[in-house]
Formats: structure tokens, C-alpha cells, sequence
């Protein structure tokens, strides 16, 4: 049975100042335009500067990496690893979020005298291996490829002084739970223990159990926090009008890093492929892509060299690119969190963005899903109750067709 494990209201931070972080790290932050530390950042630092184990609800777009990597890194700074033996492990369950975590410590870390590598499956394993007898203070890991270097002897990991879990309801989705299990079994019971999920379902509350000690549990409410500094508009269009309407917008320059999100790998691919073929820079990334090529796409997404990134919600978990103007659910999510996962893409340490959804009859009922999860109803952007008429896409070549479609709208 899991410890009984209290929750704590966090309050309101006006600076990073004031969370007394190291002067270097300071530094960084200024340097990455981080003015004010986000809800979960506010809420969990403190009690993880204070040698606290914490239980944290956040989901990707609330800050929360920093809200383990910042604390986390000033407790490390003033001493220094041995090779193969890193003080901070952190655990991640996808090769991108790992790849965006250690990115992330890069950045921060980069005044402070901290190293960090990234360990993951779908690539060779020899500079990983050159990385980690360069003595790194922080390990970011999936538990494939770490268990496989440890059973090789090539990493030791008795020097460990904190554990972060990272998205541990995804972690369990997809059936790594024994492997963490027995990577814990081989760190230092005295170590410092940090579990982020995005939900906590009781599952990942047992995990928490076994992993934490007296945890503070802190929580933000990614419906309320993320969803409110978009800017959202629901497109109704017919599903074979759909991609050109998407071709349309993209006409607007204004729309200068775009994430399309597909519900199927298939259509990922398909919707790639129509981009490009109509002169749109396009990458797509998804289940079926070899991880090079998805490490590429997202390399070529982030630098600018490509404008849109097509997605699917499992390859996209994780995805933490800066300046992403737009958002576009190409297909509405069946999940409603998912809509909440995947429009904080748009909205990243506390900065507004805009999010678009396009709508067909037969999805209506996974929008008032959504609209039931944020609390509100999205504005309609091409006619009907809750928006002009003039909007792109309400034009009569972009409205649909479909007869009886105007009596769905209505009651949209």
C-alpha cells in the first residue's frame, strides 16, 4: 500500500530571486527568457532545494522540467562526478522526451559547471558510452537502453543522489514499471526521490508509494492553467475538405512553426506527404519513422529549417519546442486530454499561443468531450453562434457540403 501522502497549496512566485537559486543558474534562465517561474516551478522547487521527495502532478507545457532540473542542479553544483557514476538520474519514457530533457539541462546548466548526457535506445550505443565516461553529473535515461549498459557493467549507479521519474503514467502505459523497479533496486536507499505525472491514477500512486518517502504532493491543473492563455478556434469542415482548408491558413506566413496533429500514423504520413507535394516545408514524425529520422525531423523542426511538423500523440509525448505559433488538430482527438496535451505545445513558460481544431460531423462528440474537460465552449470559427462569419474557412468553398451538416453545426 502506498504511504499516505499530503497535498500542499503552492503560492504565487514573482521571480526566480526569490526562489534563492544560484547565481549561475539565474544567469541561464535570463538568458532563455524566463522571467517567472510557472505554477508547478512556484510550487515544487522549494520543497525539492529543501532535500524533499515530492509527488508533483504536471503534464508537458507546465514548466515542469525545470521544476526538477533548476533544484536539482543547484544542489549538485560545487562537487563533481566519477565516470560512470552519475549523481542525478532522471527517467524519462520516450527517446524524444529524453532527448528534450537533456537539452533542457544543457541550457540551464551551462554556467554552473554541470554536465549531462542523454542515454536512449534506436541508436548506436558507443558515443553514449564516450559520454558516460566523461563523468556527467546528470543522467537522462530511458529504462531499455539503461538496464542493457548496466547489465554490460558500463555504468554504476551507487553514486546516485536524485531520482526523477518523469511522466510516470506514461511510464506505465507502456510497460516499463518492472524495469524501473529494478533500476531502483540499485541506487542508494538515501537518495532524494522525485515522481511528475500528468494524471495520477492509483497505479502510479502505488508506484509513488514504493519510490517516495513522506512526499510533499504538489498539483497544477493543466485544463485550467494551460487552455486559458490560448487562443482556440474550432474550424467545422467536412473531413475531405479538411486538407484544404489546412493549406489555406498556411497560406498566412503568420503561422511560422506549426504543429499538425494526426490521430493515425497512416495519416501522419499521408498529410506529410500532401504538404510537401503543395511547397510546404513539411517533416512528419511518428510511430513507423526509424528514430534517426524522427531525431532529424525534430532537429529540422526546432531549428526553423522545416515550418510544419506533422504528429501523432504518441511520437509527439514530449515535445518541447520553443516558439511554436500554432497548433493544429487536423483530426480531433477521441481523448480529451489528449486536446489538453497537445495544445500546450503552443504555450510554453507561460507565454500565450494559438490553437486550432478542425471538426467533422462525426467527431462532434469528441469536441463537446473536450469542451466538457475545459470547462467552456471553443468558439466556432466559421459561422454559427460562436464566431464571424468571415473567418478563414468560412467561405463557401470551405464550408461543408455534407447534407444535414448545417443542423449538426447547430447543434455543435
Amino acid at each position: 500500500m502506498p504511504r499516505h501522502i499530503e497535498d500542499h497549496n503552492y503560492v504565487t512566485i514573482a521571480t526566480f530571486d526569490e526562489l534563492r537559486l544560484a547565481e549561475p543558474l539565474l544567469r541561464a534562465l535570463k538568458g532563455e527568457a524566463h522571467a517567472q517561474p510557472t505554477p508547478i516551478q512556484s510550487a515544487a522547487i522549494p520543497h525539492i532545494l529543501a532535500g524533499r521527495d515530492v509527488l508533483a502532478t504536471a503534464q508537458t507545457g507546465t514548466g515542469k522540467t525545470a521544476a526538477f532540473l533548476l533544484p536539482i542542479m543547484h544542489r549538485l553544483a560545487g562537487s563533481r562526478s566519477r565516470p560512470h557514476a552519475p549523481r542525478a538520474l532522471i527517467l524519462a519514457p520516450t527517446r524524444e522526451l529524453a532527448a528534450q530533457i537533456a537539452e533542457r539541462a544543457g541550457a540551464y546548466g551551462r554556467f554552473i559547471g554541470l554536465g549531462s548526457t542523454a542515454i536512449f535506445g534506436g541508436v548506436k550505443q558507443h558515443a553514449q558510452l564516450a559520454a558516460i565516461a566523461r563523468a556527467p553529473d546528470i543522467l537522462i535515461a530511458t529504462p531499455g537502453r539503461l538496464l542493457d549498459l548496466l547489465n554490460q557493467r558500463r555504468l554504476r549507479l551507487d553514486a546516485v543522489e536524485h531520482l526523477v521519474l518523469d511522466e510516470a503514467d506514461r511510464m506505465l502505459d507502456m510497460g516499463f514499471v518492472r524495469d524501473v523497479r529494478r533500476i531502483v533496486a540499485q541506487l542508494p536507499k538515501s537518495r532524494q526521490s522525485l515522481l511528475f505525472s500528468a494524471t495520477m491514477p492509483k497505479e502510479v500512486l502505488a508506484l509513488a508509494g514504493e519510490l517516495l518517502r513522506t512526499p510533499e504532493r504538489v498539483a497544477v491543473a493543466p485544463a485550467e492553467i494551460v487552455v486559458a492563455r490560448i487562443e482556440q478556434k474550432v474550424f467545422l469542415v467536412d473531413t475531405a475538405d479538411k486538407r484544404r482548408l489546412l493549406l489555406k491558413l498556411l497560406a498566412d506566413r503568420a503561422l511560422r512553426r506549426v504543429l499538425v496533429f494526426t490521430r493515425t500514423k497512416h495519416g501522419a504520413k499521408r498529410l506529410a506527404m500532401q504538404l510537401a507535394k503543395a511547397g510546404v516545408s513539411t517533416e512528419a514524425i511518428h510511430g513507423d519513422r526509424p528514430q534517426n529520422g524522427r531525431v532529424k525531423a525534430l532537429a529540422a523542426f526546432r531549428s526553423g529549417g522545416v515550418r510544419v511538423l506533422v504528429a501523432t500523440d504518441v511520437a509527439a509525448r514530449g515535445i518541447d519546442v520553443p516558439d511554436v505559433t500554432h497548433v493544429i488538430n487536423f483530426d480531433v482527438p477521441n481523448v480529451p486530454e489528449s486536446y489538453v496535451h497537445r495544445i500546450g505545445r503552443t504555450a510554453r513558460a507561460g507565454s500565450g499561443g494559438v490553437a486550432w481544431s478542425f471538426c467533422s460531423g462525426s467527431e462532434l462528440d469528441n469536441l463537446r468531450s473536450i469542451e466538457r474537460l475545459t470547462r467552456g465552449s471553443l468558439p466556432r470559427a466559421n459561422g454559427g453562434s460562436h464566431g464571424p462569419a468571415n473567418e478563414p474557412g468560412a467561405g463557401r468553398r470551405d464550408a461543408p457540403r455534407k447534407k444535414g451538416w448545417r443542423e449538426v453545426r447547430a447543434a455543435a
